[in-house]
């Protein structure tokens, strides 16, 4: 076996789909490092065999940052042992997951605070000085 087909810890083999997967996620880096486009991968779409999605998941190993938010449901966001790619899964109020993503980006989108919910917290903020 080479060593382009051992996984993290060269222990085990990138077999199925995650190899193309991972291929996707580099060329998806070096895009976001040339041109700072970023990159969305929907797993949802995705045809995964027994034990791939855990094996990748396992792969892309857990970084420094993670946060948890509580909108209709939890969504955890975390930062993967690569920096730059994140590993984002959402659930709906029954705690059934209903999407997960890879984003390479430097900050995920759904992290960043919306206009209009910024001037709602000026708002509110500004009310307490009247």
């Amino acid at each position: 076996m080479t060593s382009s087909e051992t996984g993290a810890a060269g222990t085990m083999p990138f077999h199925g789909n995650v190899r193309p997967l991972l291929s996707e996620v580099l060329h998806a880096v070096d895009r976001l490092l040339d041109t700072g486009e970023p990159t969305t991968i929907d797993l949802a779409g995705r045809p995964f065999g027994p034990g791939e999605l855990e094996h990748l998941e396992a792969t892309l190993g857990t970084g420094e940052l993670a946060a948890e938010l509580d909108a209709l449901g939890k969504s955890r966001i975390r930062e993967t042992a690569y920096p730059g790619v994140w590993w984002l899964e959402h659930r709906n109020a029954h705690d059934e997951i209903v999407g997960r993503y890879i984003e390479i980006t430097h900050v995920p989108e759904i992290l960043t605070s919306q206009d209009a919910d910024i001037a709602a917290g000026r708002a509110r903020l500004g009310e307490q000085f009247e």
